[in-house]
This record gives structure tokens, sequence and C-alpha cells, in this order.
């Protein structure tokens, strides 16, 4: 037996593994002989599901792998019988998946200040019925006890002036509703909940009170970890949060980084080994870092749990609760979701003390008013030709479209399709490369290729603020992720539009889809109630057209040019049409 190399699964993160192409197999001597350890803790398939060939801690060492998570039977990538890889000594003990971490000594902590609310003269004067008029009228609602009054205006937050001369540069008019009351509850220092629809300003919520809980706070020495800590489920929302923390920090000098699977480890480990007063992270990255000892939790007394509730849907579980048994129990915790399962709760209870709690909305599941819902209920056969009419409809109005699709292959099928149909197109999914993917989301960004296809994985946590129209070209599996997916349209505020084709295939989710159309008092089709009418049978719908060939514009202003041949984003048919 010799070490090697394997070939992990795609790019995506799993549960506690970083995710670069490849990942090392070395073998450990210990005394039941030679073990597999995945220097990565690397997945390798085992007939038709996933065994974990490493990081299989024991009492006697490490032992090899053998069944952790999914595995159900078969062949793995290093051996037989249920993917246990090579050997599987190492004096059999409990496996934690997490390596070396200990448990820290939490006697003798050194007292911090986290209570920095001083209630402006404008909030105390106001009545309690006018605090409660406003929270009826921006359909907020309170839990707990001794919650802070909201805000009105972001001169009446109390922040110092550095921020306030950020937040003027920014020109936004006033704070959205979750602000108004999550930062008077942030800055209270109190541990918190709040609930509110993806595109609502959540980030700034928690990223401004954490400048000035920092500033506050001693200066870090060599060897010292962050003082806050933002756990996130995606690489991109991470780095969407790093943008903010960029923004908003660094006239008072605060340093971040940001820490994600997918990129070499080498420029995260000099960040973190530099010291980092912030540290953005995905939780499986997270616990490779602090179990290869580049950096600590001793000093963190402000953690944030962003998309809480995405976390959990991606089985981040066990690697948030490792995470936070690092964090001394004193700390200020302050979690943030779209919605508000009994999973989320359950963190909650676990994590929280004496906690707060805002909900923006309905806690029931519900989508962004500001979203006008379009159903068009059709065959598959059609999706093509309606998406090409509509593209023709919305370049008129200079808008950026995002399309959902289900599968890499379609998405990749038809980039290329339209890209040879003239229309500045480009896709993002989880096959490709890391540096390509942030290339990809950088054109959409800057309008160069205002039309992008992305998967869900890939989408997750990504925020464009000017998004004009979401078209579902495949119908998600279920109607949350569905209201995940239109709320990248419609943020901060705006109003924005979602086209979705429904075809029979997605029968199943008809009745969910009505409630929450008819909750949002959008218009539902015929043959959507017909179908759920029927228990799923009916839909279709006529054969619709191709269209759209030939009528290119001109030349579009550098579509798709230059950085990457990558399948459907490589190719170039010519001109794009213009935007």
């Amino acid at each position: 037996m010799t070490p090697g190399t394997a070939q992990c699964l795609s790019c995506e993160d799993l549960p506690g593994i970083p995710s670069p192409h490849l990942f090392t197999v070395t073998l450990k001597k210990c005394n039941g002989g030679y073990d597999s350890y995945g220097g990565s803790g690397g997945y390798s398939r085992g007939g038709g599901g996933y065994s974990r060939g490493g990081d299989s801690y024991g009492g006697g060492g490490y032992g090899g792998g053998g069944g952790y998570g999914r595995d159900r039977g078969g062949s793995s990538a290093y051996g037989s019988g249920g993917g246990r890889g090579y050997g599987g000594g190492g004096g059999g003990g409990y496996d934690d998946g997490f390596g070396n971490l200990g448990q820290p000594d939490f006697n003798n902590l050194t007292k911090f200040e986290k209570n920095f609310y001083v209630e402006d003269k404008r909030v105390q004067d106001r009545s309690e019925q006018e605090v409660a008029d406003f929270r009826k009228k921006h359909d907020m609602s309170i839990v707990g006890t001794g919650v802070p009054r909201p805000i009105t205006g972001f001169d009446e937050a109390g922040f110092p002036n550095y921020i306030l001369t950020e937040i003027n540069k920014m020109g936004f008019p006033s704070p959205t509703s979750i602000q108004c009351q999550a930062w008077p509850m942030a800055l209270s220092g109190r541990d918190m909940v709040a609930i509110a629809q993806t595109g609502s300003g959540k980030t700034i919520s928690f990223a401004l009170p954490a400048m000035v809980h920092i500033n506050a706070q001693p200066l870090l020495s060599p060897g010292d970890g962050p003082i806050a800590l933002i756990l996130a489920p995606t690489r991109e929302l991470a780095v969407q949060i790093q943008e903010e923390c960029t923004k908003f920090g660094k006239t008072s000098r605060i340093r971040n980084t940001c820490v994600y699977g997918g990129v070499p480890k080498g420029p995260q480990i000099r960040d973190l080994v530099r010291g980092a007063e912030i540290v953005i992270a995905t939780p499986g990255r997270l616990i490779d870092m602090l179990d290869m000892g580049k950096t600590n939790l001793k000093r963190v007394t402000y953690l944030v749990m962003d998309e809480a509730d995405r976390m959990l849907d991606m089985g981040f579980e066990p690697q948030i609760r490792k995470i936070v048994s690092q964090i001394r129990p004193d700390r200020q915790t302050l979690m943030f979701s779209a919605t508000w399962p009994k999973e989320v709760k359950a963190l909650a209870h676990d994590f929280l003390h004496n906690m707060i709690q805002v909900n923006i909305g309905s806690l029931e599941l519900s989508a962004n008013h500001n979203v006008k819902q379009i159903i068009e209920v059709c065959s598959e056969f059609d999706k093509r030709g309606r998406l090409v009419q509509h593209l023709d409809q919305i370049s008129q109005e200079n808008a950026k479209v995002l399309i959902f699709i289900g599968t890499k292959r379609v998405a990749d099928d038809l980039t290329k399709y339209l890209r040879q149909d003239g229309w500045p197109a480009l896709a993002i999914h989880g096959d490709k490369q890391q540096q390509e993917r942030d290339w990809v989301l950088a054109e959409f960004k800057s309008g160069r290729s205002p039309i992008m296809l992305a998967t869900d994985v890939a989408s997750r946590g990504l925020d464009v603020k000017d998004i004009g129209y979401v078209i579902n070209y495949d119908f998600s599996s279920n109607v949350e992720d569905y209201i995940h997916r239109i709320g990248r349209t419609g943020r901060a505020g705006t109003k924005g539009t979602s086209i979705t084709f429904f075809t029979t295939e997605n029968a199943k989710n008809s009745r969910d889809l009505i409630k929450i159309l008819r909750e949002a008092k959008q218009d539902v089709p015929t043959e959507l109630d017909e179908m759920a009418s029927f228990g799923g049978r009916g839909g279709g719908g006529g054969r619709g057209g191709y269209g759209g060939r030939g009528r290119g514009r001109g030349g579009f202003r550098g579509g798709g040019g230059g950085g990457f041949s990558s399948g459907a984003n490589s190719f170039s048919g010519g001109n794009m049409r213009r935007w």
C-alpha cells in the first residue's frame, strides 16, 4: 500500500470537507496497524453513497474510515465492503470527525464589554403607541423581554462617526425594517435572533455592530484568533459578507479574512497567522484551520451565524456545534435566518442565552411581496422557446437576468445554445473552478454579461443588488428553494419580477406553490389550479415557438470576453446581442 491522491466528487463544499480537487491519502502507523487518513477528510464514492476515508478519531489513533455518513456498502475508492478504505485498525474509539480539537479551558476568563447602546433622545420620547404603530407598519413582531425600541433613522442608532460617514457614502435613504430593530438589539449586547427574507439588509445588521464591538476590545496580540466570527453556508455568501466588512472596517483599520473551501489554503493561512479581527468562514474549512492549529477561537466574543437555516439544510450542524464549543460561553451570539424551522429553534435554544427575537413578516412560509410572480404552465419542450421570447422583451429594459437550472448539464447546454444565438450569457455551477465562478459572478455584477445561469447550490448566498428578473427555467425541488430563488430580485425595497416554467413533472409542488402565490396576492393560472385539483395531473400547454434567432442588434460590449475557456462559457459565436 502506498500513499496517493484521489479526486473529490465535486468542488462544492460538503459538510466539514474542504474541496480542492485532490485530497491526499497518507498511511499512519498506530496500535492496530496501518490506517487510512484522508488529509483533507475526502469522500470516496461507495456504492451509491459516500464513505469517508479518514478523520475517524479513535482512542488508539486515527481509525480507517469505515462507514461514515451515507455509505450503503459496495466498493469505495480504496477498498471494498462498505467503503472502509485501507486498514481499519487504530483502536476503534469514538469518531467525532474533527481531528485534534479538544475542549478549551474557560476558567478565569477576562471580562469584556458588549453593551454599547445609548438610546437616542428621539427614540426615548416616542410613545408606546408610536412604537407599536411603527412595528405594525413594518410587519415586525418581537419575542423576549427588555427588547430595545426600534430606530427610524441612521443617526438614531448611536453609531460612531466613522461608521455614519460610510453609511452616508452608500446613499441609503433610510434603514431597512430589520436594521431598525436589529441594530439596537445587537448594540445592547444581547443574544438575538433575526428572521427576515433574503435581501432585507441583514448583512450590515450584524456587520456594523461588529465594528463597534471590536473597537472596544483590546488589540490582538501575536497568536490571537479573531474577535468576531461570522459563519456562512457558502463561499459566495462569505465573500459578499467580507466585502461589506471591508467597506465599513477600513476607516478604523479592522482587518478581516475569508476562509472557505475550493481554493488553496495557503493565502487563508497567511491571513490567519498575521491576525484578523473578523473571520468570515464556511464551517468545513474553519474546522480544518482549527485542526491544523492555524487559528483559534479564544478571543471570539461576537459570534454570528448567517443563513442558519441554510447551514442546517446543508448538513453543517455537527461542525457548527463543534465550532461553538471552542468559543467562550459568555460571548454575544447573533443568529440570522430566512425561516424558523424547529431545527433552527433547537440550535438557538442551545447556543443563545436570554435571547430576544425580531421577525419581519410572517413566520409562515412566504415570498417577498416586492416580487411579481409569473407562473407559466408549459411542457418541457416549450421552455427554450419561451425563454428566448422573454429575453427578447427583457433586453429592452437593460436588466440583469438570473436563470435557475436544475442540473449542471442542462446549465451548460442551455448556456451554449444562448451564446450561439448571440445572448451574453454565462453559467455558474459546482463543477466549475472557484476562479471561474468568481469571474462569472464579476461579469454578471458589472453588467458585462447580464444573463447568468445557475444551479441552486452555486447560487446560495448570491447577493447582486440590481437583478431585475429571476427566471426559473427548471422549478426547484420544493417551494422553500423557490422562495429563496425569487428572493434574488426585489431586494432592499426595490421591485422585481420572477418568471417560472411549471410542468407536469413539478405537479407535486402545485398546491404549495398556489399557497405562496395567494399569500402574496399574485395571480394563479387556471392550469395550475387544475393541476392541483387533479392531484398533479394536467398542465401542458401549447408548443409556442423558438423565436429570437437572427435578431441581433449589434455587438454586445465585451460580451463573454476574456479569461476562461471552460465548457459553455467559452463559446463565442461572433458578436453578442446588445443589452
